[in-house]
């Protein structure tokens, strides 16, 4: 993850480094001349914004004993701007064993400076108070991925990761000289950004640095480009003495040398080898045709492990174990799960409106009345009082799930394209439990629908005026009659509303008669003119298992109705992928929160047939 560092403000002697994805915070037991150690927050909790070719999305670090596997930890080397091929000249010392501690929503350790070369340079530096930045480079072990809402970004929650060692970076000019290792993910910097995207960026720089407005003005103002800004800013706060916040590093994130970009062009071109057509990026097309065994042999060998001599079933085991290939995998699968999910929508989704819930507990619709009609206001000028009137109606959220598994055996004979079937399948069947609780919560009590707030069913002749019993069959006729019903509705205080129809909403059986109903045909006589044509559209819910049964929908712009919701954040199909001990492979957890209700009567016109 990208860090920021900072030093405490007063003692000369006192330095830190800090994690640069977090603004300062606050002064910790530091620099110790003495002993050669100082204190590095290894990661904290704040979410990072993260651009690849694919998208964007933030990545949050789950900050907790149980988050990080502390394996390597007590040998965790301290390099030099994440040099791992350098040998002992790139390392500047180690991690003290028993060092890692939690405070605040920061992971913290104490590193111990080596005496060579380099490690003396920084030994002289933190002994002189210059501020210099810290950077973590890890392996995700375990991740949760929630999809963007509208206008916003997607979420991916790094539940539990293994460090894999600690940089102490500089602040460079050229955008590539910090390229990441491993994990680390930052904001595209590169020559892409528009001019507003690099005024943000040196707003943002200006506020890490303490500098104020005017500061940041003047670099905008002479058009001053981001790594110019970062190292103006960097001067200033030298100049000042300030111990203020790091400035971020840039990172290069559009090249395969960014861990992030290399994965998800193995996940995309794992996809497409089990999707006929689907394009790839010009950064997968180099993996395209790899399969499984290979995946895992470039996920380790890239990893810096050694495969020389491995068995495909060791090959396989080690990946699962210290490669990015369960996350690559759990990747593809979840793609092919999503685009099956989107692509099985449900008719009667198309007459509901979508919302959101904070929670699981009941979520209350009230519905408030028509505003009183305004009255004559009398010679001494008084005006009278209006209320108006209330009715409520609930549902709530419920958790739908499945767990389906990669296994080992799989991987090893290569068996991708059941595996994406079986995905395709799944993702399918999410979908279909949605539209399938939205026809049960239509159809129940016997077709009549869910019993209201008022104690009548949905569908009630002479409380609701929406429901004709027998004698409806589909027709010119009998459409019409349902028309005016809906015009005529009321509202609470039995004032006329606005009602459109809209819909024809109708099983497969009556796919056909409701099309001719709205295909317009030039007539002899003018009896004969079907003046429905082209009023309503059609819309088929192959789940409706009443042949005869046949309905009309107000529009759901206008009218409230049939409504679904899910778990706010967490819209659609949520993906959980897991390399677990109790599948040995990998698992793929599909999960979605929904809940349906009808908040309103008026909007909806049942005939039985």
């Amino acid at each position: 993850m990208p860090k920021k560092n900072a030093a405490p403000p007063g003692d000369e002697q006192s330095r830190t480094l800090e994690d640069t994805r977090n603004r300062a915070a606050g002064s910790l037991t530091s620099f110790n001349a003495e002993a050669r150690t100082v204190d590095v927050i290894l990661a904290t909790d704040t979410p990072v914004r993260v651009r690849t070719w694919e998208g964007t999305y933030d990545e949050i670090l789950a900050i907790t004993p149980a988050a990080i596997d502390t394996s390597r930890m007590d040998s965790l080397a301290l390099l030099d701007s994440h040099d791992r091929y350098g040998g002992l000249a790139s390392r500047l010392g180690g991690i003290v064993p028993g060092s890692l501690r939690f405070e605040g929503g920061k992971a913290i350790v104490t590193a111990k400076i080596s005496r060579n070369e380099r490690g003396q340079a920084l030994f002289d530096d933190l002994s002189d108070g210059h501020v210099l930045p810290a950077s973590v480079s890890f392996r995700p072990l375990e991740q949760k991925r929630t999809e963007a809402a509208p206008g916003g970004v997607a979420t991916v929650n790094v539940t539990r990761w293994a460090p894999l060692e600690l940089s102490i970076v500089s602040v460079p000019a050229d955008p590539k000289a910090s390229t990441r290792s491993e994990q680390e993910h930052t904001s595209i910097e590169g020559p892409k950004m528009t001019r507003k995207e690099i005024n943000d960026q040196i707003r943002n720089i200006a506020e890490i640095a303490g500098l104020d407005r005017a500061w940041a003005d003047e670099q905008i103002d002479n058009e001053t480009d981001v790594e110019v800004a970062r190292a103006a800013a960097f001067e200033a706060m030298k100049a000042r003495g300030t111990t203020a916040a790091t400035i971020r590093a840039p990172h290069n994130s559009t090249t395969l040398d960014n861990p992030e970009v290399r994965r998800r062009a193995i996940s995309e071109a794992v996809y497409a080898r089990t999707t006929a057509g689907a394009q790839v990026s010009d950064p997968a097309r180099q993996f395209v045709g790899m399969t499984a065994l290979e995946v895992a042999r470039e996920c380790l060998r890239h990893a810096g492990e050694n495969v020389i001599g491995l068995t495909p079933s060791a090959l396989v085991e080690r990946a699962l174990s210290t490669s990015d290939f369960p996350i690559i995998m759990g990747d593809a699968v979840g793609r092919t799960l999503r685009e099956a999910y989107s692509a099985a929508p449900s008719g009667l989704k198309l007459v509901a409106r979508q919302t959101t819930a904070p929670d699981f507990r009941m979520k209350h619709r009230i519905q408030v009345s028509e505003a009183p009609r305004l009255e004559k206001v009398n010679e001494a000028g008084e005006f009278k009082h209006g209320s108006l009137a209330e009715a409520k109606e609930s549902y709530k959220l419920t958790t739908y799930g499945k767990i389906i598994s990669l296994t080992r055996q799989a991987i090893i004979g290569d068996d991708l394209g059941a595996f994406a079937d079986l995905a395709r399948r799944m993702g399918q069947a999410a979908a279909a439990t949605e539209a399938q609780l939205l026809v049960d919560l239509l159809v129940q009590g016997s077709g009549v629908g869910p019993t209201l707030s008022d104690g009548s069913a949905l569908f009630h002749a002479a409380n609701h005026k929406n429901y004709v019993a027998s004698g409806a069959a589909l027709a010119l006729d009998t459409l019409g009659a349902a028309r005016l019903a809906m015009r005529k509705q009321t509202g609470l205080t039995g004032e006329l509303i606005s009602v459109e129809p809209k819909y024809l909403v109708v099983p497969p059986d009556l796919e056909t008669k409701a099309d001719q109903l709205m295909t317009q045909i030039t007539a002899t006589k003018a009896e004969d003119t079907n003046v429905l044509a082209g009023k309503f559209s059609v819309v088929v819910e192959p789940r409706l298992t009443d042949a005869a049964r046949w309905y009309v929908v107000a529009d759901i712009a206008s009218c409230d109705g049939l409504e679904y919701a899910y778990l706010a954040g967490e819209e659609g199909v949520q993906i959980e992928t897991k390399a677990g001990f109790e599948v040995d492979g990998v698992s793929v957890k599909a999960r979605v929160d929904f809940g349906a209700g009808f908040v309103d009567y008026r909007s909806w016109y049942a005939a039985k047939g």
